[in-house]
């Protein structure tokens, strides 16, 4: 018996579970929040498919009870999204050459071109996998803050750097929109191990 095109969840009348996958898994996260479905950051596309259809069937609201969750000390990652500048790269004038010949990412769902390729994102929820994939922590270096202001950002991966002080995301993140800084990264080198490489660039600026 072939399947039938449409909606094939019960209990979800006129959803449309066809339509729903054809979107991006950005797209879905984006309905997911607008739905109130808590922890869409960290489902996967199947998931959020039936969580999004689950919830125009409702007519709001989704099966997820972890409203307030927070795993990482910070604001729940629903809330991170792709930040003011949707993902896309800031251009200035200390632009730097890497930069320039880095892959754009401005989707969780991009992907390399290939092993050992420079990439650079602005998109909050991007970041925030790369680090937590690799044990990583919002951080920043102790004796540089300007006021209330956070100091030099960095990622913390657990070695034995005790200027270091782990801080939120959202703090992060505010800090690093606010200086409109780029994230420039490797998922892999070029053997293809993974790579914990990564350096913050103010593209206004030489001195990120």
């Amino acid at each position: 018996m072939s399947e039938k095109p449409g909606n094939q969840t019960p209990d979800t009348p006129n959803v449309s579970e066809t339509e729903l996958r054809e979107m991006k898994a950005d797209e879905l996260r984006e309905e997911a929040r607008g739905e109130n479905i808590s922890g869409a950051s960290n489902m996967r596309k199947e998931e959020l498919v039936k969580e999004v259809a689950n919830a125009r069937s409702q007519g709001g609201g989704g099966s997820d009870s972890r409203d307030g969750e927070n795993n990482d000390g910070g604001a729940d990652a629903d809330d991170l999204g792709a930040g003011p500048e949707g993902g896309k790269i800031r251009h200035g004038d200390a632009s730097s050459s890497s930069l320039k010949y880095s892959q754009e990412v401005t989707s969780t769902e991009d992907e390399p071109e290939r092993e050992g390729r420079s990439l650079a994102t602005t998109h909050h929820e991007v970041i925030r996998q790369w680090a937590e994939e690799r044990g990583g922590s919002p951080a920043t270096v102790e004796g540089t803050e300007h006021g209330d202001h956070l100091g030099v950002l960095r990622i913390d991966f657990g070695g034995d750097d005790s200027k270091l002080r782990r801080v939120s995301w959202e703090e992060w993140f505010k800090t690093f929109d606010d200086r409109r800084l780029n994230f420039i990264y490797q998922e892999q080198r070029t053997d293809g191990t993974q790579s914990n490489f990564f350096r913050l660039e103010n593209p206004e600026r030489e001195d990120a």
